[in-house]
């Protein structure tokens, strides 16, 4: 169904899109302030203060959270699809040491002076990197402007927020945002800025849809084995884009198993909070609450007892969860769950039903992938597509932005606009408010919704906001597009369309769907939210997503099985 479109790409963010991708095909390094002006004239909701002289600490503190602490050595970024293709560029960066950004899972390595590699899969990660990149040089060099003059050889000790209030000429509520924005090595990285102007070059290795195409088939490759076992007829596969903890902790049981040793790393760790709340919901007698804390608890345990992750991964094994963490050196964490090797005893008990003990005769796997980024949604879901002779479901959870909700709320979408192939898809959502909401302690459940998937946070502004807003579209998210494109050539001979209002309706033949749960509010509460973590408020929608999801593929299963 062809349709005219609303124009909603501003002519200053489309400009700043084609100067990076026109420069990016240089073989050569780019130094970033090349695309410094597009990027300020963008007028980028994340960065309202690029073209200011006075610091903006939201932008820089979101930018600063999605690249690691290393960045403040870095003069070159690297942007390559594997190690053989940054090999044969003359990086080796099989011998780099690996490094992590608290805010994005991207595998990133790093040679100890002044080079950063970061693996892309899809084109995505480009939008998303590079003003992530420019925002980070801006603000860095504002600061440096600001930091130059004052003599910090002789601080020994991390900053009050006061002195970086005085420092900044600005709040105590823009000095925190500087400090989060300068963690976990606040003084080192205080040093490095008044030490130096920032003048980053980026580096675009030779990229093609054809070789994301096949990072893709070298992901697979690292699951399809386990996929495969027992036997090599591919089985009936339920797909599941969430994250690594919420299934294996629902269906695996570890934490609940587990609570008296979880208790007493909290009490030794000095977790009097945390503690507290475990004592209240059990006096309570309440198992949900209790549940969603020792999920939460049990990351403090794993990172601090030495022996607990190596439990857990046995403890997953033999309740039927296999967790491949790199597949083939690609970097989006799959489970596979095979049905069959459940056991429900272990289960959360939001997951209790009738019939479960029918599972042992299931021939399906879950198959469960760490939210990936943009159009490797589209890249990843294709390629387990090619691999299953049946795909029985697709069930999509993750964060979004929301303009109506407020964090912590759930939101289900029928409709999704992709910003990718300008498509506005519309189709039957699995879920209703209902079966969420039953889980949902804190916030609400918003069905009905509408969804857009856009390019990256940082590539939307007011004008182009308004015109979706008006339109109805409140969920602002960067994968479902992607996923539903892929879901349409899953059940069409032809690739996707572009520009068109696609009906998928009853031509899928197994269930789909999609739910978000509110992680920040942008155009309301922008500057305290751009670095506010959801903690365990999060856990809450998190866990009320997963359950309703699982139940969902449990009891579909059971009714193919005809126990349901």
């Amino acid at each position: 169904m062809e349709r005219q479109r609303p124009d909603t790409t501003t002519h200053e963010i489309e400009l700043y899109i084609r100067t990076y991708y026109s420069l990016l095909r240089s073989t050569g390094e780019v130094r970033v302030r090349s695309f410094e002006e597009a990027h300020s004239y963008s007028d980028s909701s994340l960065h309202p203060g690029a073209l200011l002289g006075e610091l903006d600490p939201g932008a820089f503190g979101y930018a600063a959270k999605r690249l690691p602490a290393v960045m403040r050595d870095t003069s070159l970024v690297v942007l390559g699809q594997s190690e053989e293709q940054f090999s044969a560029f003359g990086y080796e960066v099989d011998g780099w040491s690996r490094v992590q950004s608290p805010g994005r899972r991207r595998p990133m390595r790093w040679n100890g002076s002044d080079a950063l590699a970061m693996f892309i899969a899809s084109a995505s990660d480009i939008d998303d990197l590079i003003p992530i990149v420019t925002a980070y040089q801006i603000e860095w060099n504002k600061l440096h402007e600001r930091l130059r003059g004052l003599d910090l050889s002789t601080l020994e000790k991390t900053p009050t927020v006061d002195q970086l209030a005085t420092w900044l000429g600005g709040s105590q509520e823009e000095a925190v945002l500087l400090e989060r924005a300068l963690e976990p090595e606040v003084l080192p990285t205080l040093h490095a800025v008044a030490s130096r102007k920032l003048d980053l070059r980026v580096r675009l290795l030779a990229g093609s849809f054809t070789q994301y195409q096949r990072v893709a088939d070298r992901w697979w490759r690292g699951v399809e084995p386990l996929y495969l076992e027992p036997s090599a007829r591919p089985a009936p596969i339920y797909f599941v884009s969430s994250n690594t903890h919420s299934l294996a902790n629902l269906l695996g049981g570890y934490a609940l198993a587990h609570a008296d040793q979880i208790r007493q790393t909290l009490e030794a760790r000095g977790d009097i909070e945390l503690t507290k709340d475990l004592e209240l919901s059990a006096e309570k007698d309440d198992e949900v609450a209790q549940a969603n804390l020792l999920y939460f608890a049990l990351r403090e345990h794993v990172r601090h007892v030495a022996s607990a992750k190596a439990s857990v991964q046995a403890w997953d094994v033999e309740s039927g969860i296999r967790t491949v963490p790199d597949p083939d050196h690609v970097e989006v964490t799959a489970q596979v769950i095979r049905m069959s090797a459940l056991r429900p005893e272990r289960f959360d008990p939001r997951l209790e039903m009738e019939g479960l003990e029918w599972l042992v005769d299931s021939e399906a796997i879950i198959v469960n992938i760490d939210y990936p980024l943009g159009m490797a949604a589209y890249q990843l879901l294709s390629r387990v597509c090619r691999g299953t002779s049946e795909l029985r479901g697709v069930y999509v959870m993750g964060k979004a932005a929301t303009l109506n909700a407020r964090v912590g709320d759930v939101m289900i979408s029928g409709v999704v606009h992709d910003e990718h192939s300008k498509n506005t898809y519309i189709f039957r959502n699995a879920f209703d408010a209902g079966e969420v909401g039953v889980h949902l302690r804190y916030g609400s459940v918003l069905d009905n919704q509408k969804a857009l998937t856009v390019r990256s946070a940082f590539l939307q502004n007011r004008d182009y906001m308004g015109v979706f807003y008006r339109e109805g579209y409140t969920v602002l998210e960067m994968e479902a597009g992607p996923y539903l494109s892929a879901v349409y050539e899953s059940v069409d001979p032809r690739r996707h369309p572009q520009d068109e209002i696609v009906v998928l309706g009853d031509r899928v033949p197994y269930e789909l769907g999609i739910l978000h749960y509110a992680s920040d509010t942008p155009y309301s509460r922008r500057q305290e939210l751009l670095s506010k973590s959801l903690g365990y408020f999060g856990m809450d929608a998190t866990y009320a997503c997963a359950a309703a999801t699982l139940r969902r593929v449990l009891s579909r299963e059971l009714s193919m099985m005809g126990r349901g």
